[in-house]
């Protein structure tokens, strides 16, 4: 084919050439080329598309004489001349993009229909009705797809002719009333176009293929596009095809069906078809369709060629198909076909039984299942047939179905928690200050933030759902009320959140529980096989490695501390620490502290005994751990007016303290590395308390532990260097205290980019490297994550100065070259360096890619992530090996 050639007849194409001819035109080809019973038929080519924007939105030279050309053609194949009055050929106008877009573009039926040609169409049929019905419908939708006029206003006539012959259901309409509505429709193409509706069908047809070009530059096509990530240059074909009808009485009929369960994946067909019908009444709920099944009663003839077509599509396309149909006069058309969407459920069995039963291999098993569908099976989902309220809509931040009663607090909805009350917390925001609140509340439901904010981090690394950034919410924490437009919700009041959708609901929604079935764990071990990088875990707390080896981790790649310190038995301790005096009273803060973090290290150690466990030292700025400002301010403002002048005292002084630790910039700040080498006391507290853990699971329980102490916030060689020394002091001197010996590593996190730039000098005192993409990215950017996400990131995405959110999918130009460079340095200093990556990039499969493509060792995820990264890692081994 030459670029000059626009249009293609069905019989001249197959399924290699989607990107010509869409997917729907390809699969046309692909069927009339294996020789099921296809209408005949012809498509536009996306070059034409590409060709109508470049030209300013006119169809481009050459395409009106090759459309009449190949419609001669087809004309031939039917019996039927385009326009003719006795014996006309009726069309069907369709886009179809080479990437399913399905009900984002416009389609026409029924083109061809004049006042001449209904009386054919009906003298042909025998049936009146039937044609004038078609004529209807196609004025109807001509006039909404080309002329533009909304669709509302002709169903305002039909309601009203419905309503004056007494009839309920558009089918009951008798021919002279539809033929009266004809004539409404035309007066109103008239009054809103002021020309007549067009009755040359060579007119009509250039006027619906420049509407359905003209359809991939609408709205929902473009909010689509930019959702899904589909390149805004690859345009629409357009099919143009012979129509058939399923609707000339009772050996006719139309329907739908999948060639397997698409909810479970049972090998069975799924479907549903009614007789004497036009395909749009299976869907528009006008009558009732019957389970496909019962098609072998009513048409056994065609049930059987049915259920061979959808072997032979099946086993043609190796992969399970959604088929649409049309019966005329006991005679099976098939309009199309496409790969089925499914569930995830079904997805994981139709892709192992598949396997079984000889059809594709085991790597294709693991490309046919997206990695992001995996979540699903993970969590509780919101029923699919629930009829609840949404009143507002948010990001979804971690997926999973919660209902609950609304808690504004974290110490009420820890209250209610531990009472067995379910909760939703519901904040503007949450803090670290929150999490005994998250750990006891089903959900999290916030009004600002963005995907990658506090709240999300925190509820994915704990499988809780949340939405997040829900600006919908007006929340007053003062008088206890949540407002979404009219409605009014206090403390106590029952909601409902989908994190896998970001829907909030009114009051209690049916829920469905999480089906992890023999398929799934098979799948996931073929992933294994392949996969080239390993899989760790975020994790925080025993619980968390314990659900990171259920799903398959085989290492926790970022143990976070700071959460540890946030506990409420020892937040008290913490704060005495930080606020101490003198040394002494910090060394008796510490002390107390140390058996405390012990404690918690040996239930992770001991949950992950045999895996590494990469355990970070503190990070956050220690204000963050302080009580608020201007709850202190408040406090300080009651204390005077009650007199009370010791507490008052007190209180002041405290306050002092807590404005004197406050920071301008605190990310970039006292934190990290810097608290450890101003106040190496701190990390040699950590450092031991990690050790004595080791030794005493070592030494008195015989398991194998393998721990790597991570320093945060490395910029500077010397900062490792000052640092390390601590740890491995520590180190030495539990061993001689202990007599046992163990192993371990000390690494850090690579997230400033100067330690990029210079992690030859950094590998030198380092045995890992851990990207921590988070704040790597924030600052390689100079983006405050939660406002960039707030104020203009959406801008961005919108008018694409960015292609995809930096925070949910890794910038490899910017970025990346930065951990490319760290790789290359690190190991040319260090070659058994050992490198992954723990930031929120580490679920996501397309920054997996990328950490395969470039060498990484691992990637680190939150648990319920770890199977999405497992899939993932295997996909991109066998599309790219290494």
């Amino acid at each position: 084919m030459t670029e000059k050639e626009l249009v293609l007849l069905f019989a001249d194409g197959d399924a290699g050439a989607r990107e010509l001819l869409g997917g729907k035109g390809a699969n046309l080809a692909e069927m009339t080329r294996i020789g099921l019973p296809v209408p005949p038929g012809l498509t536009i080519t996306t070059i034409a598309c590409r060709r109508f924007y470049e030209e300013g939105r006119r169809l481009p030279e050459g395409l009106a004489e090759q459309l009449a050309e190949k419609l001669s053609v087809v004309e031939k194949q039917t019996g039927k001349s385009f326009g003719d009055a006795q014996n006309p050929l009726l069309v069907s106008v369709r886009s179809g993009a080479a990437v399913s877009m399905p009900g984002m573009m416009d389609t026409i039926l029924n083109l061809g229909l004049n006042d001449e040609t209904v009386q054919g169409l009906a003298a042909n049929a025998n049936d009146e009705r039937f044609a004038l019905d078609c004529f209807r419908r196609f004025i109807q939708m001509f006039g909404n797809v080309v002329l533009k006029i909304p669709h509302a206003r002709f169903e305002e006539l039909l309601a009203q002719k419905r309503v004056a012959v007494g009839a309920q259901y558009d089918y009951e309409i008798k021919s002279a009333t539809l033929a009266e509505l004809i004539e409404d429709y035309k007066k109103l193409v008239l009054q809103e176009t002021g020309v007549s509706f067009p009755q040359d069908p060579h007119e009509q047809l250039l006027m619906a293929v420049h509407a359905v070009l003209a359809s991939w530059q609408n709205e929902r096509a473009i909010v689509y596009r930019r959702i899904h990530h589909i390149p805004d240059d690859l345009g629409t074909a357009v099919n143009v095809q012979a129509m058939v009808f399923g609707n000339l009485g009772a050996d006719c009929g139309t329907g739908v069906l999948f060639t397997r369960n698409p909810n479970t994946g049972e090998a069975v067909l799924y479907g549903e078809y009614l007789i004497n019908a036009q395909g749009e009444d299976v869907v528009a709920g006008i009558r009732t369709p019957k389970p496909i099944a019962q098609l072998a009663m009513e048409m056994p003839d065609v049930w059987a060629e049915l259920q061979a077509a959808c072997r032979l599509l099946e086993s043609h396309y190796k992969e399970m198909q959604d088929i649409e149909f049309t019966v005329e006069k006991g005679r099976l058309y098939i309009l199309q076909t496409r790969s089925g969407k499914r569930t995830a459920q079904a997805a994981v069995r139709i892709a192992i039984e598949m396997v079984d039963e000889g059809l594709i291999d085991r790597r294709e098993a693991l490309r046919r299942v997206d990695p992001e569908q995996l979540v699903q099976l993970l969590h509780r989902q919101v029923d699919p047939q629930t009829d609840s309220d949404v009143v507002a809509v948010g990001l979804p931040a971690s997926p999973g179905a919660a209902s609950g009663q609304v808690a504004f607090s974290a110490d009420e909805a820890e209250r209610l928690g531990e009472a067995g009350e379910k909760v939703i917390l519901v904040r503007p925001e949450t803090t670290p200050d929150d999490i005994h609140g998250i750990v006891q509340a089903q959900g999290v439901l916030t009004s600002r933030g963005g995907m990658t904010c506090h709240a999300a981090i925190v509820a994915r690394g704990m499988g809780k759902p949340a939405v997040v950034g829900c600006e919908a919410l007006e929340i007053d924490l003062v008088n206890g009320t949540l407002r979404v437009g009219e409605r009014l919700y206090r403390q106590g009041d029952l909601i409902s959140i989908d994190g896998t959708t970001g829907r909030v609901f009114d009051g209690l929604v049916e829920t469905i529980e999480p089906k992890l079935g023999a398929e799934f764990a098979r799948l996931l071990s073929w992933a294994d096989e392949e996969a080239r990088l390993e899989v760790y875990a975020n994790a925080d707390t025993p619980a968390d490695a314990e659900a990171a080896r259920r799903f398959g981790a085989v290492g926790i790649g970022l143990c976070r501390t700071e959460h540890m310190f946030m506990a409420q038995d020892r937040l008290p301790v913490v704060q005495d620490m930080i606020l101490a005096a003198n040394e002494e009273e910090r060394q008796a803060a510490l002390d107390k502290l140390l058996p405390m973090q012990q404690g918690d290290f040996e239930g992770i150690l001991r949950a992950m005994a045999g895996y590494p466990v990469i355990i970070r030292l503190l990070d956050p700025p220690l204000h963050e751990f302080l009580p608020d400002e201007m709850e202190l301010h408040k406090s300080v403002w009651e204390l005077e007016k009650a007199g009370d002048r010791t507490a008052l005292a007190e209180k002041q002084a405290l306050l002092t303290k807590v404005q004197r630790m406050q920071e301008a910039n605190p990310m970039m700040g006292h934190r990290g590395c810097r608290v450890g080498i101003i106040s190496p006391e701190i990390y040699e507290m950590q450092a031991r308390a990690i050790f004595q853990a080791v030794a005493k699971l070592v030494g008195e329980e015989g398991l194998t532990i393998k721990p790597e102490v991570m320093i945060p916030l490395v910029g500077h060689y010397r900062e490792l260097e000052a640092t390390r020394q601590v740890v491995v002091r520590a180190a030495k001197d539990v061993q001689a205290q202990t007599g046992v010996k163990f192993s371990y590593k000390v690494g850090t996190m690579i997230e400033v980019p100067r330690a990029a730039l210079t992690a030859d000098e950094i590998a030198t005192y380092a045995e890992f490297f851990s990207f921590g993409t988070n704040d790597l990215t924030q600052m390689t950017f100079g983006f405050s994550r939660d406002d960039a996400e707030g104020k203009f990131l959406t801008h961005y995405l919108m008018n694409k100065i960015l292609p995809a959110n930096p925070f949910a999918e890794l910038d490899r130009n910017g970025v990346g070259k930065l951990m490319q460079m760290a790789l290359e340095l690190g190991r040319a200093t260090r070659p058994d360096l050992s490198i992954g990556i723990c930031g929120e990039h580490g679920g996501d499969p397309s920054s997996i890619q990328f950490c395969h493509e470039i060498g990484l060792d691992y990637v680190s995820c939150s648990p319920f992530r770890v199977p999405v990264a497992r899939l993932a890692a295997a996909q991109v081994a066998i599309s790219s090996p290494r």
